[in-house]
């Protein structure tokens, strides 16, 4: 707020003021006021209203600054009502009563909107668990007949249904982990048994190296859902004659990194800035078969678990991704970011 801001909304006590000071002199002068008598007044008065109107300005600016800034630094801002100070000025008590009412129409709301939520998320789990028992009853079917065709599309629902889980879940995910040590053999040859189908039946060549007692600290059933969308992508966009895909980690002073490479159709490089972003399925791959929800999930999951995931590719000859593990102790690691 400026001091012209200030003075627009003192616009019309300005008015009065200066139309009182005029008459006043007009006054003064009739009743033979020596003239340096009343312009003495006159710029007493000017200075006395000056002062004022400066001194105010400073405590208004300032108990402006702390709304504002108080404001900015709320991450819930709706609560902004309950940390204010109380209203002074009749105009202040009627545009806090507003505030009032609508913090409590949309603490309401808010209410509401959390408990229908949490009523779709009991029918989605609910709806999951009923589900996956069909779906192991037609893996287990498959495996009798070694239909490898119906199993490939069997596993197919059983992660399609995953992600919706995941997706659905995303927000309310902290309620939903248990960090632990695990070693990344453990996490990344799941996942690999999982596709073994696909990676025979498509003649796809898997090379694991540098795992050997490799340990880090995160979520299993997170990572190997992250894993496993990585991998799905590997396999999905392979187009050379030798399909491959490496799985190998490095380790820095500081960090433990999970590469997963592919030598499929890659990325162009325009696309590699989004290939992040909810929905974004890229210009050149095949759209019926993508989502656009693994990686952004996979994003997510990897922010809430405090782990830097990124991407590197060339179009028409691989596609890297890493995933990044700090190393030591996760609940250190948790305490020096607080601090």
């Amino acid at each position: 707020m400026t001091f012209l801001e200030y003075l627009e909304e003192k616009i019309f006590l300005l008015i009065t003021t200066i139309i009182f000071i005029f008459f006043l002199s007009i006054y003064l002068f009739f009743l033979n006021i020596d003239l340096e008598v009343i312009i003495f007044l006159i710029i007493l008065i000017l200075a006395f209203i000056i002062i004022s109107l400066v001194i105010n300005y400073f405590i208004i600016k300032k108990r402006y600054n702390n709304i504002i800034n108080l404001v900015d630094s709320l991450e819930e801002k709706y609560l902004i009502k309950e940390l204010i100070s109380k209203p002074k000025t009749i105009l202040e008590k009627a545009y806090y009563y507003a505030l009032d009412k609508a913090c409590k129409a949309l603490n309401e709301k808010l209410s509401e909107v959390e408990i229908s939520k949490e009523d779709y998320l009991d029918f989605l789990e609910s709806f999951i668990h009923e589900i996956k028992t069909p779906i192991a009853a037609l893996s287990l079917y498959t495996d009798n007949n070694k239909d490898k065709r119906l199993k490939e599309e069997v596993l197919k629902i059983s992660k399609l249904v995953e992600k919706m889980l995941f997706y659905a879940k995303s927000e309310v995910l902290e309620k939903d982990y248990f960090i632990k040590e695990t070693s990344l053999t453990d996490l990344v040859h799941p996942v690999i048994l999982e596709y073994k189908n696909y990676l025979l039946t498509y003649h796809i060549k898997v090379e694991v190296s540098n795992m050997e007692e490799v340990m880090v600290y995160t979520d299993i059933k997170w990572l190997n859902f992250i894993i496993s969308q990585i991998i799905s992508n590997a396999i999905k966009y392979q187009n050379k004659k030798d399909k491959l895909i490496k799985i190998s980690t490095y380790q820095t002073a500081t960090n433990i990194g999970l590469e997963i490479y592919d030598n499929g159709v890659g990325i162009k490089e325009e696309d590699l800035s989004r290939v992040f972003a909810k929905g974004f399925t890229g210009s050149n791959r095949n759209k019926s078969n993508a989502s656009g929800l693994g990686l952004y999930l996979a994003k997510k999951l990897c922010d809430k678990l405090g782990l830097a995931i990124k991407i590197e590719s060339k179009y028409l000859k691989y596609t890297k991704v890493t995933i990044i593990f700090p190393k030591g102790n996760y609940f250190l690691n948790e305490t020096k970011k607080i601090n």
